[in-house]
């Protein structure tokens, strides 16, 4: 586990961790679409358009545009609730599990990589 961590050493890893994302294969995803991926593979189903958006503070259709664009990348994919048609539910797919295994997997190695320049 890291140490206590100041706020420019905090900024560094994550420019670190978005900059081996940019040059990587991997989607560039923007701010919402990272929050919603980071929520719905890391809370319990089930999730839906109405639960992001009230977890993320944002409307309904900022939701559903992003869920297009996952949608699209194969990152996530909305099945309509069979018992409720008004009701969609957001779930996992296996890119997008690849994708945030290996987003989790960055993060630790930019982490690692400053503990080691710290001397920690």
């Amino acid at each position: 586990m890291l140490g206590r961590m100041e706020a420019p050493e905090a900024l560094g890893l994550w420019r670190r961790v978005l900059v081996d994302g940019i040059r990587s294969e991997r989607p560039d995803l923007t701010s919402r679409q990272l929050a919603i991926m980071l929520i719905v593979y890391l809370d319990p189903p089930p999730h839906t358009v109405r639960g992001l958006a009230v977890a993320l503070g944002v409307s309904k259709p900022a939701i559903t545009r992003a869920l297009d664009t996952l949608g699209s990348e194969g990152m996530l994919k909305r099945v309509r609730d069979e018992a409720d048609r008004r009701n969609v539910f957001v779930q996992r797919t296996a890119k997008g599990s690849i994708f945030m295994d290996e987003f989790g997997e960055a993060i630790i190695a930019a982490a690692m990589n400053a503990k080691g320049q710290t001397g920690e």
